[in-house]
């Protein structure tokens, strides 16, 4: 009897730890755990702001200190790290309606309502990039996945708001684009106006170059008839 007590034992012992080990195993492996040591070991530090769409299985997180965002899906198997000056905007999307937007270029939409009755709540995050050009996170509104951050559509509608000041803190810290500088007038030495080459003077013309070439013949007749008659 006292053995089998022991072998009884000894199975609830086993499966004690068996339970213990499964739990530690679930909350390690838990989907925002994943994606908080994922983001952690893509910005190379704890992000300074997070937010989590667990029904997509993706996370976003920003580090003030080096200027980058990294955003990730597939619970953290993929990702891409942006710097700042790559962040184009973001917009804060509510029942398939752009309700705010912060984005290069234009002036800030500001968020007018709280939406508390919302249905569905989405950030988008936009990219100067080819291949990523856009990133979505749902933040409320999916069925059958627990929230992190956002309980109500008021609290997800608070986050995204939140989202977008720190995205248009970013833009506006980032320098804008330089003026394209217009063409300085040329400052090399300067053409001068060629010289005007003159001729030389021409000497004065003798008396019988003045004359016709049938005077000079008949001139010198007359000079050559008078010396015959002297």
């Amino acid at each position: 009897m006292a053995h089998i007590a022991r072998i009884l034992l000894y199975f609830l012992f086993a499966g004690i730890g068996l339970t213990l080990i499964a739990s530690g195993l679930m909350w390690w492996f838990e989907a925002s755990r994943r994606l908080t040591r994922a983001l952690h070991s893509a910005l190379g530090k704890a992000a300074d702001a997070v937010v989590y769409d667990l029904s997509g299985k993706k996370a976003a997180g920003l580090d003030f200190t080096a200027g980058d965002l990294a955003i990730l899906w597939d619970t953290g198997a993929h990702g891409l790290v942006f710097a700042f000056d790559e962040i184009e905007g973001a917009e804060l999307i509510v029942d398939e309606r752009v309700v705010a937007r912060a984005q290069k270029g234009e002036p800030r939409r500001l968020l007018n309502e709280t939406h508390s009755n919302a249905s569905r709540v989405v950030l988008r995050l936009m990219f100067d990039d080819v291949e990523m050009p856009e990133f979505e996170l749902s933040l409320f509104g999916d069925i059958g996945q627990a929230q992190v951050q956002a309980k109500t559509a008021a609290e997800a509608v608070r986050l995204g708001r939140k989202w977008l000041s720190h995205v248009d803190a970013v833009i506006k810290r980032m320098p804008q684009n330089p003026a394209v500088p217009q063409a300085a007038p040329y400052a090399g030495e300067a053409f001068a106006a060629p010289a005007v080459q003159h001729a030389a003077p021409r000497p004065a013309d003798s008396a019988d170059d003045a004359l016709p070439p049938w005077e000079i013949d008949a001139m010198a007749e007359d000079e050559a008839f008078v010396a015959e008659r002297a």
